[in-house]
């Protein structure tokens, strides 16, 4: 999410993955609606929405949603490069660590108060609160905002943070290191602005259904609790762009099975689809297929609370055991590919040569059936056993099922004496579980939240909040923290550091890398630009033609 940060030479979060449409979006709202199709977008949506509460969103469905129905200092744009939000403009100081934005006064929410300063100070005061129990806070602002790490600690209060209002529309930040960058940071849904007021109102009640939920973006949710299968979001006519938004509702429905999302699709009843592996031959050859590389990576996390898990040989045996080529090739089928490193390729490029990170850092993990059955008898000669058994935590979608089961056998079948049982539950279970750390092996994903290295690298320190393995290494905590700050003016050393802390990482049988992941789908040819991007659709300047 969990992703531009803490780095001094990249400017925006959220790289752009594709873009629906024929890229043209100027503002079409002035043509006769009457002459053209209804303004309505139907879509699919792989799970249930937890929350609305950008405090409290930690996965990329509540992200997703969130992001169209509210707004922050800037919002992302075509090629995910920020553009115009609630502030107009901004000025840097020379040393980098004061921004000050500009806020425009035409802006309001939902109900009709103003957007202010205030709002950004109140909404990153209770990010930032460990009080509010926020996960995406202190990872997003720790150690980039001032003074948040020592406020997510409790060794501070809240209203210590780097964040005031000079008025009610002007705002001013103060970073602990030189961030230039900070501009998309802004973007992301932790940094969103709240109404103070009516916040407090709703108390716990807040973000958990459509009545308790404020909007200030270009739609505002409607017909939607936290366990409803099915909502929408109909325009905000409030918003102070409103006459640029074209879509008058985009409807979602929780759909599972992607077969029956492309019956869907294919009744015309929904727009756009991800389609399963074993569909993509039938479908390639149509105008409306289209294979859109992503820059997300899906591991194997293992909790080393567990007692077999603890040892590192079991854990390298695990992740040298199964074999990616097959599974991204013959069951995942829809442009995936195999994962040997956890930083994704293409993804950066090293800063004094320009050559690919992950073609520099190279294959750490891969299948190495010999290597994995020595590490394993190893590790059950240090454990005294000749048994194991695991529980696979899983997400309850199918093609997740599919690709547990196939884990499963590779994993039993080529490790003598290990037993898997498979644990699939909703998205929701599944991260409270991860959270607790109640379990002892889960399939994960890890969508960037910003584009550098640091955004998959971090989630390993000591106790950091998207840990939940219980791994602990000095050194790898070292050399993460030089790339926010000693060295956040060095790229070479910094990227250095990256490739050494990599290796540690995988070598120390963490995770286990198993493929980046690539989306097959159908999107029908009347919508037209709807901007994708890592962890959103951007709806705004979206159109049914």
């Amino acid at each position: 999410m969990k992703n531009w940060l803490k780095i001094m030479f990249f400017c925006f979060i959220i790289m752009v993955l594709t873009a629906c449409g024929n890229g043209e979006h100027e503002n079409k709202a002035g043509e006769n609606t009457s002459e053209r199709e209804k303004q309505v977008l139907n879509l699919t949506i792989g799970d249930a929405l937890p929350t609305m509460d950008p405090a409290m969103a930690s996965e990329q469905y509540s992200f997703h949603i969130i992001a169209n129905g509210m707004e922050g200092l800037y919002r992302l744009g075509e090629n995910a490069i920020p553009v115009e939000g609630i502030a107009m403009n901004h000025s840097v100081s020379k040393d980098g660590l004061t921004w000050t934005f500009r806020l425009r006064q035409d802006a309001q929410w939902e109900n009709g108060d103003p957007v202010t300063a205030h709002d950004f100070v109140y909404a990153w005061r209770r990010a930032i609160d460990p009080k509010t129990g926020s996960v995406y806070g202190p990872y997003m602002m720790n150690d980039v905002i001032k003074n948040a790490t020592a406020i997510s600690q409790g060794e501070l209060p809240p209203e210590e943070l780097g964040v005031k209002a000079a008025d009610d529309y002007t705002l001013i930040v103060e970073l602990e290191n030189p961030t230039p960058y900070f501009m998309g940071l802004t973007t992301f849904g932790t940094f969103l602005p709240l109404n103070q007021k009516f916040v407090e109102q709703q108390g716990e009640r807040f973000g958990t259904s459509s009545e308790t939920t404020l909007s200030n973006g270009p739609f505002k949710i409607e017909e939607w609790n936290s366990t409803a299968t099915s909502w929408k979001l109909v325009k905000n006519n409030t918003y102070w762009d409103a006459d640029t938004v074209q879509l008058e509702e985009i409807t979602f429905e929780v759909i599972k099975d992607p077969n029956t999302a492309v019956q869907l699709y294919e009744q015309g009843t929904v727009d756009l689809v991800d389609i399963a592996s074993d569909l993509v031959d039938k479908y390639s050859s149509r105008e409306d297929f289209q294979v859109n590389p992503q820059y997300s990576i899906t591991f194997l996390r293992m909790n080393q609370n567990h007692e077999a898990l603890a040892n590192k040989n079991i854990r390298l045996a695990i992740s040298q055991a199964f074999n990616k080529e097959a599974l991204v090739n013959e069951i995942l089928n829809n442009g995936s590919i195999v994962a040997n490193g956890f930083v994704p390729e293409k993804f950066v490029t090293m800063p004094d040569t320009g050559k690919d990170y992950r073609d520099v850092s190279g294959d750490i993990m891969t299948y190495d059936l010999n290597n994995a059955q020595s590490n394993w008898q190893k590790g059950l000669t240090e454990l005294g056993k000749k048994e194991v058994e695991l529980e696979l935590l899983l997400g309850d979608n199918e093609v997740t099922t599919v690709m547990g089961e196939y884990l499963k056998n590779q994993l039993e079948t080529n490790l003598t004496g290990l037993s898997i049982t498979l644990k699939p539950v909703p998205a929701k279970q599944k991260n409270e579980l991860e959270r607790s750390m109640n379990y002892d092996i889960s399939i994960s994903s890890w969508i960037p939240d910003y584009r550098d290295p640091y955004t998959f690298l971090n989630m390993w320190i000591t106790d950091g909040p998207n840990n939940n393995t219980g791994y602990t290494n000095e050194k790898y905590d070292r050399l993460l923290e030089e790339t926010a700050t000693t060295l956040a003016n060095n790229p070479n050393e910094r990227f250095e550091n990256f490739l050494e802390a990599e290796r540690i990482l995988l070598e120390d049988g963490v995770i286990a890398p198993i493929y980046q992941y690539g989306v097959a789908q159908l999107l029908s040819p009347k919508v037209k630009d709807v901007f994708a991007n890592a962890t959103t659709y951007e709806y705004k300047w979206g159109y049914i033609e």
